[in-house]
């Protein structure tokens, strides 16, 4: 790539997403040294974010791109070492910003946890991005690297071969009188659209991965619908998020490149009420339900603190009521204290080894998203080579599995740590 680049441009920087990941850009870069600019549709907002989160920062440019605007895309990621593409719902945006990168030989990084968009994406784009020596990474937020990641962690410290990973998710807040909302409606819209397009999914796997997995046992099982955890306080149902179809792409390619046997995964979210865990089922019924059909989606869209009993609406959240907000993610991973030759190879004895460990941290829905895909755009930047097969179209786990890029997440107070060990 050419030297005169800048080493990272934060596209869709307006948006609300987009200010948190320049202003946590702008500390991080300065700290790093690392040279920055943004880049939207309109001049005078993009001027006002610098103003209001960079101001500190001497000369951020600014570059005027449209997502309907091929050439535009082109001139911005030309201009550019790393791309990070804020601008969603991706399965709208996103295909031409990728187009872009792979023709100008700018790496990619984005915070989606849209399902069918990232495996359309690894299905079109995976040789190409290849050819041009093209990362392109998605799920760099808090979908779903805290997941992914921690689960390479998870392998990384058994001392053993991990045969499944259950991970637990407990988000909670300290600020219980607040009445306002949590999540942003664009984080709301691009569910809507991954459930109703849930459908694609099947095809777009079997043609990903035409050849099966051998079977790996003993399987594993999904708890009862509503369960009761040793290792996460309170009541966990069955989490129908981007995570577990992420953590298991990850998982097929450590098994493809690398030969290692891959984990089983379940994901579960816990909630200390058993009220707050009923209201929250009900409303992904809903959304469930309502996404399948057009004036059911109308609906959803036009009344989201209806359907969400207020945690979503028009209206973008505070920011410092986030800071309120924090998660624990927690995974059980069971296994065998000895590790086969290959990873095909039976297990005589049941499992004999369990090992816990977590990862914990404050607002993570987007500063905490902000976060991670700046440091994934320097990862990727500083530690190209520990990264795989020079380009492609790779999950987070996948691209910076074999980087620091846990270790800098541990500097910035998301940190993974092993709680226990036990041999039976």
């Amino acid at each position: 790539m050419a030297n005169n680049r800048l080493d990272i441009v934060i596209f869709g920087a307006t948006g609300f997403t987009g200010k948190f990941t320049v202003k946590n850009a702008s500390r991080i870069c300065k700290e790093q040294k690392i040279k920055f600019g943004i880049a939207g549709r309109r001049k005078e907002a993009l001027d006002a974010v610098v103003k209001e989160f960079a101001s500190d920062i001497e000369n951020v440019p600014i570059i005027l791109a449209d997502v309907n605007d091929e050439e535009s895309l082109k001139k911005m990621t030309e201009q550019t070492k790393v791309l990070v593409n804020i601008c969603g719902p991706y399965r709208s945006f996103g295909e031409p910003v990728i187009k872009a990168c792979i023709s100008t030989r700018t790496h990619y990084v984005d915070v989606t946890g849209e399902e069918q968009f990232m495996e359309e994406m690894q299905l079109r784009y995976n040789e190409a991005a290849k050819t041009a020596g093209t990362y392109i990474v998605s799920a760099c937020g808090f979908d779903c690297i805290p997941s992914d990641l921690g689960i390479i962690f998870t392998q990384e410290n058994f001392g053993g071969e991990v045969n499944s990973v259950e991970i637990y998710l407990r988000l909670w807040t300290t600020d219980h009188n607040n009445k306002k909302s949590f999540l942003n409606f664009a984080t709301w819209e691009s569910a809507i659209y991954s459930l109703a397009h849930a459908n694609e999914l099947r095809r777009l796997r079997d043609q990903l991965y035409p050849n099966k997995l051998p079977t790996f046992t003993p399987k594993l099982k999904s708890k009862n619908l509503v369960h009761r955890s040793d290792v996460s306080a309170g009541w966990s149902v069955l989490f129908r998020s981007a995570d577990r179809a992420l953590t298991y792409r990850t998982q097929r390619f450590l098994y493809d490149k690398y030969d290692q046997r891959p984990a089983q995964v379940q994901v579960y979210h816990t909630l200390l009420s058993f009220t707050g865990l009923l209201l929250m089922s009900i409303v992904g019924m809903i959304l469930l339900t309502f996404s399948r059909i057009s004036c059911g989606r109308n609906l959803l869209l036009k009344y989201p603190s209806l359907f969400t009993n207020g945690v979503i609406t028009h209206e973008n959240p505070d920011p410092e009521i986030l800071k309120s907000t924090h998660f624990s993610m927690t995974f059980k991973a069971t296994g065998w204290t000895e590790k086969l030759a290959k990873p095909t190879d039976k297990h005589i004895n049941p499992p004999n080894k369990e090992v816990i460990t977590e990862i914990t941290g404050v607002s993570p829905a987007y500063e905490m998203t902000s976060i991670l895909v700046i440091l994934s755009a320097i990862t990727i930047l500083k530690e190209a080579n520990k990264m795989p097969d020079n380009g492609g179209v790779l999950t987070p786990g996948a691209a910076f599995g074999k980087t620091s890029l846990i270790e800098q997440m541990n500097k910035h107070d998301y940190k993974y740590k092993v709680m226990s060990s036990i041999e039976k």
